[in-house]
């Protein structure tokens, strides 16, 4: 009658062959992922990518009524200080008379500060900031095709179907540097 025990002689054996195999598995395991990491790690972005992400501009110089023009993602950022005036004159126009209604108090975070990508929405031009162009308030125009944009970066007249978009920026250091690329 044969019996379901195990020998002293079949342990020895059975423990090795469960060793090479979970041995194998391993090796199997360590292999693919030293393989699957170089494969990730090419999916984050590059340094100099994280590098131009974020642009810290000084603004502690700058006094009411003037504005600086800032570099992030090599496209020019417009930044001005407006005076309590050209607030009150941006603020006082119609949403009705605006081809992108949007009020300003929705692309400020400070009503004294503006910050906007300088970039014609029209077909990629450069806008340059002119005094008084727009109701009282100072404005961008565009001389490629005369886009007109008040003092809160939104489109009054010409052929732009949209305002001058607004980066993601926060405060730094009691309102004397503008972090671009980031969001409060």
């Amino acid at each position: 009658m044969a019996t379901n025990q195990k020998t002293s002689d079949d342990s020895p054996q059975t423990t090795r062959r469960d060793f090479i195999h979970i041995s194998a598995c391993a090796f199997a395991a360590v292999g693919a992922g030293a393989a699957i990491v170089p494969f990730i790690q090419s999916m984050n972005p590059a340094e100099d990518v994280l590098a131009s992400s974020t642009v810290d501009v000084d603004v502690s110089k700058l006094n009411p009524g003037e504005s600086l023009t800032a570099m992030w993602r090599g496209k020019p950022i417009f930044i001005k200080r407006r005076t309590e005036e050209e607030v009150k004159a941006v603020r006082a126009i119609p949403l009705k008379e605006l081809k992108d209604p949007q009020t300003d108090q929705a692309r400020v975070e400070q009503p004294d500060w503006l910050v906007v990508i300088g970039v014609c929405t029209h077909l990629g031009c450069i806008p340059t900031l002119r005094k008084n162009l727009v109701e009282g308030a100072d404005g961008w125009l565009c001389a490629c095709h005369g886009s007109k944009y008040d003092g809160s970066g939104r489109i009054i007249s010409g052929p732009a179907p949209t305002n001058l978009p607004v980066p993601a920026y926060t405060f730094l250091n009691d309102n004397k540097v503008i972090r671009i690329g980031e969001k409060a």
